[in-house]
C-alpha cells in the first residue's frame, strides 16, 4: 500500500509542478528575471516548497492559499501578482490536494493532464512563424477611415485665439509674442513662427 501512496504523491508533485509551469504571473517573473539571477532555481523550489505546505497543512481554505502563493510570489520575485491569477491557481492546487487526500490517482492525472494542454494550447497561439501575421492580405489594401474632431476656436481677452487649449500665464516681459491676425488660417489652425 505504501507504493500507492508514494505514486499519489509523485502525481500531486508533477501537479503543482504543472499548476506552477503554467502560471503566467510566475514565468514573466521568471523570464524577466524578478528573482535575481537564480529565478530558475527558485521557480523550482517554489514547487518544492508548495508541495511540503500542502504536505504539513490538512484542510487547508483557499484564502490560505491564496496568502501563501502571494507572500512567495513577493518575498522571492519581489511581484505583487494582481492579474486575477492567484485565487484561479490557489483553487487548482487546492483541488488537486483533494484528489491526492482521496487517493484519486485518475483525477490527479486528468487534472495535470488537462493543465498542461492547456498551457500548451496558449502556447502555440501565442508563437508564430516569423513570415506569417495575423493581418489578412485584403485588410492591407484597405484604408482605415478616422473620424477627426476640430476643437473650436475661442478668443481670449487680448484678442487671441486658443485652440481648446488651456491659456499659458501672462509673461512679465514687455516684449511678448502676439498671434497675428494673419497667422490664423480659415481651418482654425494657427502658424507659429520663430522668434527673431
Amino acid at each position: 500500500m505504501a507504493g500507492a501512496g508514494e505514486d499519489v504523491r509523485v502525481l500531486f508533485r508533477a501537479g503543482v509542478r504543472a499548476a506552477l509551469d503554467a502560471w503566467s504571473a510566475l514565468q514573466i517573473a521568471v523570464e524577466n528575471g524578478f528573482g535575481g539571477v537564480h529565478s530558475k532555481e527558485k521557480a523550482e523550489w517554489l514547487g518544492s516548497a508548495v508541495e511540503e505546505y500542502f504536505m504539513g497543512n490538512a484542510d487547508l481554505e483557499l484564502e490560505e492559499i491564496e496568502d501563501f502563493l502571494g507572500e512567495l510570489m513577493n518575498t522571492e520575485f519581489d511581484t505583487v501578482v494582481e492579474d486575477g491569477s492567484l485565487p484561479q491557481v490557489s483553487q487548482q492546487l487546492q483541488t488537486m490536494f483533494c484528489h491526492f487526500q482521496k487517493g484519486d490517482v485518475a483525477a490527479l492525472r486528468e487534472m495535470t493532464s488537462h493543465i498542461t494542454q492547456k498551457k500548451c494550447k496558449i502556447t502555440a497561439t501565442t508563437l508564430m512563424p516569423a513570415g506569417e501575421s495575423d493581418v489578412d492580405e485584403d485588410d492591407v489594401d484597405s484604408v482605415e477611415e478616422m473620424e477627426v474632431t476640430e476643437l473650436p476656436v475661442t478668443a481670449t481677452n487680448d484678442g487671441a485665439a486658443m485652440d481648446g487649449v488651456c491659456p499659458q500665464p501672462e509673461s512679465s516681459q514687455p516684449d511678448t509674442q502676439t498671434i497675428k491676425e494673419e497667422d490664423i488660417v480659415e481651418d482654425g489652425w494657427t502658424i507659429v513662427r520663430r522668434k527673431k
